[in-house]
């Protein structure tokens, strides 16, 4: 069944917002290039529409986190090299080979998965190598780091094409474990050059690191929050103020009525308004990603230009706002949850901070419920 009338809660995506915003990261890394992350759909934008932004602002590459992910991107016509993150399973070893994805390796199994797939194709597959320098979620341990390098590039069917790490506390530049992990990596890639050996492309700077830590740049910097104009953490927001957010979360209201004071709205009936108050019904809720926690915070929506409260608990999928001070509110009148509207915009970072989570979680958390526009 299709349905041709569209729904009245969607998220507007500025692609030029993505292709500035990497031109913009080019243009302070330089002469290090830019591989954009769209892991998560994107980051809640889709994945697609920003890898062609990413591609045309500039960036040489791209980094997901699963196979599924650059399958996606590579049946969409997106030929870019496609980094996955981390070490598969085996199992998929195939279709990593097959769709010309960049596979990371931290393992001896990982290696030999791949270089099995690659002989069994036919290919030559392109890997890089993750060292674990501290974080300690995955990679291979430092120690080790060389003996699989060498390992990978003397497999019959493997090519190195670059060795990488990841910061833990990037987003705190002047934490002791960034010196750290950098200096563990560079010691790393001293001793495979010893060896001989060309690590290809190194990498460890995530948005945050190459932002604010311009020794951890290297060949290449892995941007996923910056790409989407979003801050990667309050210690390295004096460094974002160029960048501009991709994403817009609107809707319309779909009912109003008046309440009396005393009365309250929604679930539980738990706050209760002071005086006679005009209520306004927005058909979205926690099942879109709108936070349900929202309702006990100050947080407030734009409507006609002008903030209004969040009136009530989010339901799944509707929500409630307080619009008394907002004069002739109708049905059909456009909210801006997240976004710009006449003089004022409310940001990712401002519903973030209001329930103590980061800006990733809130984009990443828009539910595929909600419909994206392409501006």
């Amino acid at each position: 069944m299709s349905v041709s009338a569209a729904r009245w809660a969607w998220v507007e995506v500025d692609t030029d917002a993505v292709r500035h915003n990497v031109a913009h990261l080019l243009s302070l890394v330089a002469p290090s290039e830019v591989w954009a992350v769209v892991k998560a759909a994107g980051y809640g934008h889709g994945a697609v529409h920003v890898a062609r932004a990413a591609i045309a602002g500039g960036a040489t590459g791209l980094c997901v986190a699963l196979v599924q992910e650059g399958v996606h991107l590579r049946e969409a016509g997106v030929d870019a090299p496609i980094l996955i993150l981390s070490e598969q399973p085996p199992s998929q070893a195939t279709d990593i080979v097959c769709h010309g994805l960049t596979a990371t390796v931290t393992s001896d199994v990982g290696l030999t998965s791949l270089n099995s797939a690659a002989i069994d194709t036919g290919v030559v597959a392109d890997v890089h190598v993750k060292v674990d320098t501290g974080m300690h979620r995955a990679g291979v341990d430092p120690n080790n780091a060389i003996d699989l390098v060498s390992a990978v590039s003397v497999a019959s069917n493997l090519a190195l094409a670059g060795v990488f790490t990841h910061f833990a506390c990037a987003d705190e530049p002047g934490h002791e474990a960034n010196a750290r992990q950098l200096a563990t990596f560079n010691s790393v890639i001293d001793g495979i050059r010893a060896a001989g050996i060309d690590p290809g492309r190194v990498h460890a700077a995530n948005s945050a690191a190459a932002l604010a830590m311009p020794d951890a740049r290297f060949d290449m910097v892995r941007t996923g929050i910056v790409t989407y104009g979003l801050v990667p953490g309050a210690g390295v927001a004096n460094h974002c103020g160029d960048f501009i957010p991709a994403m817009a979360v609107k809707a319309r209201v779909s009912a109003v009525r008046t309440i009396e004071a005393g009365d309250a709205v929604s679930y539980g009936l738990r706050r209760a308004v002071k005086r006679k108050s005009t209520i306004a019904t927005v058909p979205l809720g926690y099942a879109d990603g709108v936070p349900r926690g929202v309702w006990a915070t100050s947080q407030e929506v734009l409507v006609r230009g002008q903030r209004c409260p969040i009136a009530g608990t989010v339901t799944m999928d509707q929500l409630m706002v307080d619009v008394s001070e907002c004069d002739g509110v109708q049905v059909g009148d456009v909210v801006t949850l997240i976004g710009a509207d006449g003089d004022d915009a409310i940001s990712a970072s401002e519903w973030a901070a209001s329930i103590g989570t980061i800006d990733y979680e809130i984009v990443c958390g828009i539910s595929n419920r909600m419909e994206r526009r392409y501006l």
